[in-house]
C-alpha cells in the first residue's frame, strides 16, 4: 500500500508540475511581450495572447509537408513538450521539494535542457525544408556555444558547497536551500561572492540562447529563414513547440531562481505551513519574472539578432573566460575561508 500511494503521489505530482509549468510557461510568455512592448513605446498584445495563439492552433490540422519524414516530424513536438516537463520534475517550485528530486540532479537537468532543442532539429531536419535544415544546423552550433558557460556555473555551484561540507551538492534541493537551508550565498566568502556574481551574468546570457531568444535566435530568423526550425510546423505540432517553448522558459528562469536566488519569505516571517507553501510560491513566480524582465526581455530589446560565428565568439570566448574567473575567485575563496579541494 506505500508503493502504491507513493506512486500515486508522484504521479499527482507530474500532473500538477505539468499543468503548473504550461499555464505559466504561457503566461510567461504573454508578460514578456508586454515587457518589451513597453520598452519600445507600444501597446503591444494583451498578456492572454499566448493562450489565444495556442488555442487557434490547437483547432487547426497540422500539415505535413509530401517530403517530409512524417513520424520523426509528428514525434519531435512531442518528445520537446514531454522533455520540458520532465526538467520542471527535477527543480524545487517555492519551498517545494521537486517531484524527482531523489532521483536526478543539475547535471541531469542540464542534459535534459538540451532535449527541446535536440528534438527541433531533429523535426526540422525530417522537414525536408531547406530553411529548415539550415535552422538546425544553426541550433546544433548554438547549442555547442552556450553549454560550455552554463556547465561552468553548474560545476562551480556545486563544487563550492562540496568543499563547505555539504552533502549532496549536486542535488538542487540543496543548492536552493530547501532540503539544508544553506545556499552558495550563505557559504562563500568576499570572493566567493564576486564569482557567484559572475556566473550570475553568466547564467544570465545563456538564458536567452537556450530559449532561442533574441539576440540568439539565429536558428528560426524569421527575417532570414522565415521560422527556419519550425517554417513547416502548423497545427497542434506548431501548438506543442510553442507550449514546450514556454515550459522551458519556466526551467530555465526557476533554475536561476534555484541557485541564484534561493531565498523564501518562510525563512524570514514566521507562518503556518500552508500560507508559506502559498507566500513562498508567489514570491517564486515573482522572482521568475525579475529574472525575465533582466535576461529575456531587457537583452531582446537592447539588441540585435547576433550572427552565428559570433554567437560563437561570444559564449565560447567571452562568457567562458568570465565563467573561468568567477571560478578561480570561488577556488581561492575557497582557500581563504578554510575550505578543503576535495
Amino acid at each position: 500500500m506505500t508503493i502504491i500511494s507513493a506512486g500515486a503521489g508522484v504521479i499527482a505530482g507530474t500532473v500538477a508540475v505539468a499543468v503548473f509549468g504550461m499555464v505559466l510557461g504561457l503566461l510567461l510568455l504573454g508578460i514578456d511581450r508586454k515587457f518589451a512592448a513597453h520598452m519600445q513605446a507600444r501597446v503591444g498584445p494583451p498578456i492572454r495572447q499566448p493562450f489565444i495563439d495556442v488555442l487557434k492552433l490547437l483547432a487547426k490540422d497540422s500539415v505535413v509537408p509530401e517530403n517530409a519524414i512524417k513520424s520523426v516530424f509528428n514525434a519531435a513536438p512531442v518528445i520537446a513538450l514531454a522533455s520540458a516537463i520532465t526538467v520542471l520534475l527535477y527543480i524545487p517550485i517555492g519551498s517545494i521539494a521537486p517531484v524527482f528530486g531523489n532521483y536526478g540532479d543539475i547535471i541531469l537537468v542540464m542534459y535534459l535542457l538540451t532535449v527541446p532543442a535536440l528534438a527541433m532539429v531533429a523535426g526540422g531536419f525530417a522537414s525536408g525544408s531547406p530553411y529548415a535544415s539550415v535552422g538546425a544546423q544553426r541550433e546544433m552550433v548554438t547549442m555547442i556555444a552556450y553549454e560550455f558557460p552554463l556547465a561552468v556555473v553548474i560545476i562551480a555551484v556545486a563544487w563550492r558547497l562540496s568543499v563547505a561540507g555539504i552533502s549532496d551538492p549536486f542535488s538542487l534541493a540543496t543548492i536552493s536551500g530547501v532540503a539544508t537551508g544553506v545556499t552558495i550565498w550563505s557559504v562563500a566568502g568576499p570572493l566567493g561572492i564576486i564569482g557567484c556574481i559572475l556566473l550570475l551574468i553568466v547564467l544570465a546570457w545563456v538564458t536567452p540562447a537556450e530559449l532561442s531568444r533574441v539576440p540568439c535566435d539565429t536558428p528560426e530568423a524569421e527575417t532570414e529563414l522565415c521560422g527556419g526550425l519550425v517554417v513547416e510546423y502548423s497545427g497542434r505540432n506548431l501548438a506543442m513547440f510553442y507550449i514546450a517553448g514556454g515550459v522551458k522558459t519556466v526551467a530555465m528562469l526557476a533554475l536561476s531562481v534555484a541557485v541564484f536566488l534561493p531565498w523564501n519569505l518562510s525563512w524570514f516571517v514566521a507562518m503556518s505551513p500552508e500560507a508559506g507553501l502559498i507566500a513562498d510560491l508567489a514570491f517564486f513566480v515573482l522572482k521568475m519574472v525579475a529574472v525575465l524582465f533582466v535576461s529575456v526581455s531587457l537583452i531582446r530589446v537592447s539588441m540585435a539578432r547576433f550572427r552565428i560565428n559570433h554567437v560563437v565568439t561570444i559564449y565560447w570566448g567571452y562568457l567562458a573566460l568570465i565563467g573561468v574567473l568567477a571560478l578561480i575567485l570561488i577556488g581561492a575563496d575557497a582557500i581563504l575561508t578554510g575550505g578543503i579541494f576535495v
